[in-house]
C-alpha cells in the first residue's frame, strides 16, 4: 500500500463512477416517470457494447471511432423507443409488478438476440484514438481514456441537469415524476412523454455501454452485472435523482477502489482481504443507507398515504367444489409416480414442481397479503438448503431432523433481515431484501473452508428409505402440501386479517390498535421459515447445493412465479410455479435460444392474462358465474309471468 498506488485507485474509481452513473440516470429517469422498475436497462447497456463494436468495425477504428459510439447510443435509444411503443405502452395500466415481469421477458429475449446476432465469444474493441496511450501521475502509468471518461460524468450530469432545469421537456419531465396523472390533465401528451423518456434513458445506457468498449470486452453477461449495480446506485442517491444517482456512483465506486487499494490486511492477527469484499460492498453500502436514510442521500421522504396499492377483494374460504377438484388433484399427483413408471425424469421434473411451488407460495405470502415486494426471497432458500446440507455433513444429524431444524436457520435469517425490511416500503424495502440476499450470498460463495465457496457442497443425499426418487416424492408431496396449506390457513387466521389491514391502510390499521411492523416481521420469518423447507428439500432432492441457490437469478424465478400465476388469488404462486418451472424445463431442452422463447411466452402471457394465468381463471369463472345466475333469474321471471 502507498500513496501513489491510492490517488491510482481513486482515480479508477472516478472512472468507474463516470460508467455506472450514465447507466443508472437513464434507469433514474424512467422511474421517475413511468414507475417502471426497468429490469431490461441491464441489456441496454449490453446492447449499447455490441452495436458499438459493429460500427467501429464498420466506420473504421482511425476517424470512425468516436462517430460509432455516438451512434450505437442513438441506436440503443431508438430500440428503447421501439420497445416502449410496441410492448410497454399496452401494460401501463397492468399492475407495476406486472411491468417488471414484462421488463424481465425482455431481458431473455434480448439476451438471446445478442447471442444469435454476435455469438457467445468475448469481443474486444480496439483501443481509443488519440487516447490509447498512459500519462505518469506520482511515478505511475493510468490510462488516458480512464482520464477522458472522469471528464464524462460530470459532463453528462451538466447536460442531463440543464435539459431537466432549462427547458419545457425538462419541466414536464419533473412535474410527471411528482404527479403524472396531473400533467395528462393539463393537456400534454403523456404517452409521447413516456416515449421519450424511456428513449432518453435508454441512450443514456447504450452511451455507457459503448463507452465500455476500449476498457472490457463485450459479453453476454454484462446485462444483469449492469442492472444490479445500477439498482444499488439509484437506489443510494434517491429514486428520481440525478445528482443522487451521481454522488452514489462515486460513492460506490470509490469505496470499491479503496477495498483494491487495501487488499490483504492483518487486523489483530486475523487476515482481512478487502479486495473480496468488491463482490458486495455496493450491497453493503446500499443496505447501510437504507436503514439510516430510507429514502436515499438526495431523496425525499413519502407522504403517508390512507390507501396504498389496488383495490383487491377479500379473501374467501374455499367452497365444496373446490375442496373436492384440490383433492382429486391432490391423488392424481399422489399417484404420478405409479402412472408414470417408465419415465423417471419425470418423477425428478415433479419434485422440482412440487418444491417450486412451495417457494412461490412463501413468498406469495408476504408480496400479495401482506403487500412487501421481495427482490432477495432467495436467501431464506439457500440459508435452508445449506443450514440441511451443513447439519447433515458437519454434525451428522439425520435427515429426517435436518429438514425440521434447517428451515428454523432460514428462520432466524428472515427474522434478523425483517427488522430492517419492515421499516421501509415499495422499492426501497425491495432493494433492502435484495441488498441482504446479496451479503448472503457474498459470504457463501467465498467462505471455502465452511460452506464449500463457489464449489458448494456435495454428497447431501437423503437417508436410504428414501433412495428411491418415488418414495421421495411422495414425502416431498406431503411437507410441500402441509407448507402450502399451513400458510393458508394463517392468511384466514386473526393474524392473517390484521395482516391485510396492514397491507390495505396503514393509518386504519394503526387507528384500531395493529401494530403493522411487528405483523410484517412476524410474517417475513413465517415466510422464510416456508421458503427453507423448499431449500432443504431441492438440497436433498439434488444430493448438492451451490451458491447459485441464493443468487439473485433464483429471487428473480420466485418474483416472475407469482406474477405469472397471480398475485391477488392465492393458487396463483402454485399455478405460476408449476407454469414456469415446466416451461424453462421443456423449452431449455428443445432449443439453444430457449431464453429467447421463454421470454416470449411470458410477454405474451403478460398481455393476454395481466392479471396472471389464476387472475384470469377467477375472473372468468366470475363472469360465468354471473351469466348463469342472470339465466336462471330471467328463466324465474318468465315462469312468473306465465
Amino acid at each position: 500500500m502507498s500513496f501513489s498506488g491510492f490517488i491510482v485507485q481513486l482515480l479508477n474509481g472516478l472512472a468507474s463512477a463516470s460508467s455506472l452513473f450514465l447507466v443508472a440516470a437513464g434507469l433514474s429517469l424512467i422511474f421517475g416517470v413511468t414507475r417502471i422498475v426497468n429490469f431490461a436497462h441491464g441489456s441496454f447497456f449490453m446492447v449499447g457494447v455490441y452495436i458499438a463494436y459493429t460500427l467501429v468495425e464498420k466506420l473504421g477504428g482511425s476517424l470512425g471511432f468516436w462517430p460509432a459510439l455516438l451512434l450505437a447510443a442513438v441506436a440503443v435509444g431508438v430500440l428503447g423507443a421501439l420497445i416502449e411503443v410496441v410492448l410497454l405502452r399496452r401494460i401501463y395500466k397492468a399492475p407495476e409488478l406486472f411491468q417488471l415481469l414484462a421488463t424481465f421477458a425482455l431481458v431473455l429475449v434480448i439476451k438471446d438476440a445478442v447471442l444469435w446476432l454476435w455469438g457467445p465469444d468475448e469481443l474486444l474493441g480496439p483501443r481509443a484514438p488519440g487516447l490509447s496511450g498512459s500519462v505518469m501521475i506520482l511515478g505511475r502509468q493510468f490510462p488516458s481514456y480512464d482520464l477522458f471518461l472522469i471528464v464524462v460524468g460530470p459532463l453528462v450530469l451538466g447536460l442531463v441537469w440543464m435539459l431537466l432545469t432549462r427547458t419545457r421537456f425538462g419541466t414536464l419531465v419533473r412535474a410527471a415524476t411528482q404527479d403524472r396523472e396531473m400533467v395528462s390533465a393539463l393537456g400534454v401528451n403523456q404517452a409521447w412523454l413516456f416515449t421519450a423518456v424511456f428513449a432518453l434513458g435508454a441512450l443514456l445506457a447504450g452511451l455507457g455501454g459503448a463507452l465500455q468498449l476500449p476498457r472490457e470486452p463485450a459479453t453476454l453477461e454484462m446485462d444483469l452485472n449492469t442492472i444490479g449495480a445500477a439498482f444499488v446506485v439509484v437506489v443510494v442517491g434517491g429514486m428520481g435523482s440525478i445528482p443522487g444517482a451521481y454522488a452514489a456512483a462515486l460513492l460506490i465506486a470509490e469505496i470499491k477502489a479503496i477495498c483494491i487499494w487495501l487488499g490483504v490486511v492483518d487486523v489483530f492477527g486475523i487476515s482481512v482481504s478487502f479486495s473480496k469484499l468488491t463482490l458486495v460492498v455496493d450491497f453493503l453500502v446500499m443496505a447501510v443507507v437504507l436503514v439510516w436514510r430510507p429514502w436515499g442521500l438526495f431523496g425525499r421522504p413519502q407522504a403517508p398515504s390512507r390507501y396504498v396499492g389496488m383495490q383487491e377483494e377479500p379473501l374467501r374460504r374455499a367452497g365444496k367444489a373446490y375442496v373436492v377438484a384440490a383433492a382429486v388433484f391432490g391423488l392424481v399427483l399422489a399417484a404420478a409416480p405409479l402412472l408414470t413408471a417408465d419415465s423417471p425424469y419425470t418423477t425428478v421434473l415433479m419434485i422440482d414442481l412440487l418444491i417450486a411451488a412451495l417457494f412461490a407460495a412463501s413468498l406469495h405470502f408476504i408480496m400479495g397479503p401482506a403487500g412487501m415486494h421481495s427482490f432477495g426471497h432467495a436467501a431464506y432458500f439457500g440459508l435452508g438448503a445449506y443450514g440441511a446440507a451443513l447439519l447433515v455433513r458437519a454434525s451428522g444429524m439425520p435427515m429426517e431432523l435436518a429438514l425440521v431444524v434447517a428451515p428454523l436457520v432460514a428462520a432466524i435469517g428472515a427474522f434478523v433481515y425483517g427488522w430492517f425490511a419492515v421499516r421501509l416500503s415499495g422499492v426501497y424495502l425491495a432493494m433492502l431484501t435484495l441488498a441482504f440476499a446479496q451479503i448472503t450470498w457474498a459470504i457463501t460463495y467465498q467462505w471455502d473452508t465452511f460452506t464449500g465457496g463457489s464449489n458448494g457442497l456435495t454428497g447431501v443425499w437423503p437417508a436410504e428409505w428414501l433412495s428411491d426418487k418415488r418414495v421421495y416424492y411422495w414425502l416431498t408431496l406431503a411437507l410441500v402440501a402441509l407448507g402450502v396449506l399451513g400458510l393458508r390457513r394463517v392468511l384466514f387466521s386473526p393474524f392473517g386479517y390484521a395482516l391485510r389491514a396492514g397491507r390495505d391502510s396503514v393509518l386504519r390499521a394503526d387507528a384500531i390498535g395493529i401494530d403493522v411492523k411487528r405483523m410484517q416481521w412476524v410474517a417475513f420469518v413465517i415466510a422464510g421459515t416456508a421458503a427453507g423447507l423448499a431449500g432443504a428439500l431441492y438440497a436433498f432432492s439434488k444430493g448438492s447445493i451451490s451458491p447459485e441457490s441464493l443468487s439473485v437469478g433464483k429471487s428473480v424465478d420466485g418474483l416472475v412465479m407469482v406474477l405469472l400465476g397471480g398475485i391477488q388469488t392465492l393458487a396463483g404462486p402454485v399455478v405460476g410455479a408449476v407454469t414456469f418451472t415446466w416451461l424453462h424445463d421443456t423449452v431449455a431442452r428443445n432449443t439453444d435460444y430457449w431464453r429467447a422463447m421463454l421470454g416470449a411466452i411470458i410477454l405474451l402471457l403478460v398481455l393476454l392474462f395481466p392479471q396472471g394465468i389464476a387472475g384470469f381463471a377467477k375472473q372468468l369463472s366470475g363472469r360465468i358465474r354471473i351469466r348463469t345466475r342472470g339465466a336462471r333469474e330471467t328463466a324465474r321471471l318468465e315462469e312468473v309471468k306465465a
